[in-house]
């Protein structure tokens, strides 16, 4: 491998796995092209994957360990818009038609055969790398509208730099008011593998079920906003663990039964949940937060995928709590009192109704002191409901 310096030359990688051709091209195009070089497809995608200065690669078919068409394939379905959308020039001896429609229908950009000349070889280049740019100009202007805009205008979401903005207000609230606030990152499970079986557009109409489901499931004060490919992160205030525990299995449960048919095969897929919440008396950041749950979630795929991971490890449906009861409705409870007086039905109903009215109470209560027996009315609504109350004690 080579790794010429300088930046102010357009920078490509060569990919051959003849030590003759690689020097051959370079001779003809350093004057104009900075060069990296390797030996073949998987060294390539290394180095791909470390150098976002490379502006168009030229590969060979034939390699070992990784060749041209296997390297094509994982530069499209590269989840990085810098790898997916570089221009690819293959270049080959074999200069049949047949081998050009296979190389242009794997995604290259461009076709070259070894017996090209000088001047045509630089033409083509510079149109890879003026692509390139062009590509490159795009995304930069994307992204700046992007964060300009709260919502991205590709998956109807949040960006990613509102969901910091809005959850760091969030945040900050919920530290001024001893409150609390859950950080959910939901990641489908080998999102990658159904990249190489299905290809890159089924893995994308994946990705954008799960999009909507999310959309249409969170509560108006959550925001969610897609991190990655197959990768969204959901903050929701005023939760806790179990709360957001319990959204999340809920969530799982859901794509659990979906069930996709491409080209007469059924497709399920799972999700894994990490889960992180603010604490009290810690001055956390949402990036923070962020990366604990996507901490959770690798440790919960490297168990086997398809789990919600909290503060103490997998959750399951029997962990989470009761949901609470609904609050009863209290006209019914008076019109069923001026029409049948206070039977043995309406009697029953009395620990419901005070914990329906105890907040109305402690307001006036706060406002308008009466002494009002507070923790007397908590002790019947936590003898009536198992549920204990130590509020007004």
């Amino acid at each position: 491998m080579s790794d010429h310096s300088d930046q102010s030359l357009p920078r490509i990688l060569i990919i051959d796995d003849s030590r003759m051709v690689r020097a051959s091209i370079i001779r003809h195009v350093r004057d104009r092209f900075d060069v990296r070089e390797e030996v073949d497809g998987e060294a390539g995608w290394q180095t791909l994957l470390v150098d976002p200065t490379i502006q168009a690669v030229i590969t060979d078919i034939g390699m070992p360990r990784l060749d041209g068409y296997g390297l094509l394939e994982r530069i499209r379905s590269s989840r990085l818009s810098r790898i997916n959308t570089l221009p690819v020039a293959v270049i080959s001896g074999d200069d049949e038609p047949e081998v050009r429609v296979k190389a242009k229908s794997a995604g290259a950009t461009d076709f070259i055969s070894k017996s090209i000349g000088n001047i045509e070889l630089l033409a083509r280049l510079e149109a890879l790398t003026q692509l390139a740019r062009t590509q490159r100009d795009l995304e930069e202007s994307r992204a700046a509208l992007a964060t300009a805009s709260p919502v991205d205008p590709a998956s109807g979401l949040a960006t990613p730099s509102y969901l910091h903005y809005h959850a760091s207000q969030e945040l900050s609230l919920a530290r001024r008011h001893n409150g609390e606030l859950s950080v959910m990152v939901v990641e489908i499970d080998q999102f990658d593998s159904v990249v190489t079986r299905y290809g890159a557009h089924v893995a994308q109409l994946i990705n954008r079920k799960l999009s909507k489901i999310l959309a249409t499931r969170l509560r108006k004060e959550d925001t969610v906003a897609e991190l990655a490919t197959g990768r969204f992160a959901v903050v929701s205030p005023s939760t806790s663990m179990s709360g957001a525990g319990a959204f999340a299995l809920r969530l799982c449960s859901a794509i659990d039964q979906i069930v996709m048919t491409y080209r007469e095969e059924r497709i399920r897929i799972h999700l894994t949940v990490g889960l992180a919440t603010s604490e009290a008396g810690r001055m956390q950041t949402v990036s923070h937060l962020i990366g604990v749950a996507l901490q959770r979630v690798a440790s919960g795929q490297a168990a086997g995928g398809n789990r919600v991971i909290g503060d103490r490890g997998e959750l399951t449906p029997e962990m989470m709590p009761a949901p609470p009861k609904p609050p009863v409705s209290i006209d019914q409870i008076l019109q069923q009192l001026r029409a049948s007086g206070a039977d043995a039905e309406l009697r029953k109903q009395l620990p419901d109704a005070i914990r329906t009215l105890l907040p109305l109470l402690e307001l006036i209560e706060s406002e308008l002191p009466s002494g009002l027996p507070l923790a007397a009315l908590a002790r019947v609504v936590e003898a009536g409901s198992g549920i204990a109350v130590h509020k007004y004690e």
